[in-house]
C-alpha cells in the first residue's frame, strides 16, 4: 500500500494538494517533501516502529511528516497542544522515542525539529507487538480527557489508510477543496485528510478556526464541503457570518462530534438552503462511519458503511468496525463487550426504516428523584426561543432529589438572571414534565467550548 500511495500522489502531479494559509503546494511538491522528511528521519535514526510524537496542527509540512512516518512504519502520536495531563499520558503510556516539532506559519520551519525522548527502541509496550510483527504503522489518538487523564487509543494506521484512501485514482475528476476544520490529532481530522488524498483534492488549512476566517476561506476558494460541528455552526449563525460572506458555493455540510439539537438543525437548514446537511458518526475507537441522513432537516441518520456493524443494547449504540482500535495503552478495555463490540455511550432510538437518532450521552443523564432527564431534549426546545442564542443543560447534586436540572444560557439580547429564569420556566411549561424544568438558570456571555468545538458540558 505504501508504494501505491506514493504512486497515487505522483499521478495527481501539479494539482493543488494543500492551500496552507494562502500558499499553494502541489502534489508533486508534497511527494518531494515526503521524501525530504524521510531523509531527515534517517539522519536522526528514526527506525521503523519507533514511537514518534508529532507536535503540530495541519500544515503542508505536518501533512508531509505524517505521511513520511506512515511510510517509515512508525507509531505516530499526533498532538496539537501539550497540556500537563497530555504530556504525562504521552510520556508514561505511549513510551515515545522521538519528538518532532513542526514550526508554525511565519517561522523558519524549513527543517523539522527532531528531539530524543526516553522511550525504548522497540516501543516498550506489548500493545505494539502486533504492529511490529505485521510490519504495519500505528497511530495513537488521545481522547479529550474531559473526565480524567486522556485515553491513549491505538490504531493500525495501515488499516485506516487502506480503507480511507484505497488504490484507485481519479485524475480526471475536478478536485474538491476541503477545509481542514477538525484538528490534526482528532479522528475526524485524520479522516478529512485521507478523504482529500483519496480524490486528489486540496486540503485548505485555516490560520485560525474562527467563524470569520472559516467563512472567508469558503468565499475565497469556493469551498463546496464543510466538515464541522453543531456548536461551530451555531457560532456562525449567532454572528450572522452567513450574511457577511458569500457561502453559496457550499453544497455539503457534514456535522458530528456531538449531537445536533433539532431546533439548531432547522436554523442551519434555513440559513443554507442550497447545501445538503449530513450527520456523520464516529468515535476515536472505531473510526468515522459512512452515513446517510434521512433528510437535511432530520436528525435521523443511517449507518450505511459496509465495514461497520451496529447494534442497540438497552438503548446504547454499540459498534464493530473493520478499522476498530487495537486497545487503550493506559486504560482497561472495559468499553469492549466480551464479544468485541464497542460501547459508544450514546443513547439512540431507531425508527421503522432503520434510521437512528442520538438522544444524548449515557453519562450526561440527570437523575431527578428517579426520573431521567436528557440534556439534549431541553436544549433543543430552548433553542426555539427567540431570546436564547445558545444553552447547555447539566445536573447538580441535590439533597432531596439526588440531582437538579441546571442551565447556562447565552441570551440574544439583554436579559437579567431573574428574567431568564422566568422565561425558561414559562417557555418550557406545557412542553415538558415539571421535573425537567431547570431549577437554576445562569446567564453567561459565552458558553465554554473545547478546542474541538464541542460544548464543554458539566457532568453530573
Amino acid at each position: 500500500m505504501r508504494r501505491e500511495l506514493i504512486g497515487k500522489l505522483e499521478q495527481f502531479g501539479d494539482r493543488t494538494a494543500v492551500l496552507d494559509r494562502g500558499t499553494r503546494h502541489s502534489y508533486g511538491e508534497l511527494v518531494a517533501e515526503i521524501r525530504r522528511v524521510r531523509e531527515r528521519l534517517d539522519e536522526h535514526v528514526v527506525r521503523p516502529h519507533d514511537v514518534v510524537v508529532l507536535n503540530a496542527d495541519f500544515s503542508f509540512r505536518s501533512i508531509a511528516v505524517l505521511l513520511a512516518l506512515y511510510l517509515n512504519r512508525n507509531i505516530v502520536v499526533p498532538v496539537v497542544t501539550f497540556t500537563e495531563s497530555t504530556l504525562a499520558t504521552v510520556t508514561e503510556s505511549c513510551l515515545p522515542r522521538h519528538l518532532i516539532r513542526v514550526g508554525a506559519a511565519g517561522e523558519d520551519a524549513k527543517d523539522i525539529a527532531v528531539e530524543p525522548m526516553t522511550g525504548s527502541a522497540d516501543g516498550g509496550s506489548d500493545a505494539y507487538r502486533p504492529l511490529i510483527e505485521s510490519g504495519a504503522a500505528g497511530l495513537v489518538l488521545l481522547s479529550s480527557g474531559s473526565t480524567g487523564a486522556p485515553k491513549a487509543i491505538l490504531h493500525n494506521l495501515d488499516s485506516l489508510v487502506e480503507e480511507k484512501v484505497g488504490t484507485g485514482t481519479r485524475v480526471g475528476a475536478k478536485p474538491p477543496h476541503i477545509l481542514m476544520f477538525l484538528l490534526f490529532d482528532h479522528i475526524g481530522g485524520v479522516n478529512s485528510l485521507l478523504g482529500v488524498l483519496r480524490v486528489g483534492g486540496a486540503a485548505v488549512v485555516p490560520g485560525r478556526r474562527t467563524p470569520d476566517e472559516i467563512c472567508a476561506l469558503i468565499e475565497t476558494h469556493g469551498i463546496r464541503l464543510l466538515p464541522t460541528s453543531p456548536t461551530f455552526l451555531n457560532l456562525i449563525l449567532i454572528g450572522g457570518y452567513q450574511e457577511k460572506f458569500d457561502l453559496s458555493s457550499l453544497r455539503l455540510i457534514t456535522y458530528g462530534t456531538e449531537p445536533m439539537p433539532e431546533e439548531l438543525l432547522r436554523r442551519v437548514h434555513e440559513a443554507f438552503p442550497r447545501a445538503r446537511l449530513l450527520q456523520t458518526f464516529g468515535t476515536s475507537e472505531t473510526g468515522i462511519s459512512t452515513t446517510t441522513s434521512e433528510s437535511s432537516s432530520s436528525t435521523y441518520f443511517k449507518i450505511s458503511d459496509e465495514n461497520v456493524r451496529y447494534r442497540i443494547v438497552e438503548g446504547e449504540l454499540q459498534l464493530k468496525s473493520r478499522t476498530q482500535f487495537m486497545g487503550y495503552l493506559n486504560y482497561p478495555s472495559d468499553s469492549l463487550t466480551e464479544d468485541g463490540w464497542f460501547r459508544t455511550g450514546d443513547l439512540v432510538e431507531e425508527n421503522a426504516d432503520g434510521y437512528l437518532k442520538v438522544k444524548g450521552r449515557a453519562k450526561e443523564i440527570i437523575n431527578v428523584g428517579g426520573e431521567k432527564v436528557l440534556p439534549l431534549e431541553l436544549e433543543s426546545i430552548l433553542l426555539g426561543s427567540p431570546l436564547i442564542d445558545d444553552c447547555v443543560v447539566y445536573g447538580r447534586p441535590n439533597s432531596i432529589t439526588g440531582q437538579s436540572v441546571c442551565v447556562d444560557l447565552k441570551p440574544s439580547g439583554p436579559l437579567s438572571r431573574a428574567e431568564a429564569r422566568k422565561h425558561v420556566r414559562d417557555f418550557l411549561d406545557g412542553k415538558v414534565e415539571q421535573f425537567k424544568i431547570p431549577t437554576k438558570v445562569q446567564v453567561v456571555d459565552e458558553l465554554a467550548v473545547s478546542e474541538r468545538f464541542k460544548k464543554r458540558r458539566i457532568l453530573p
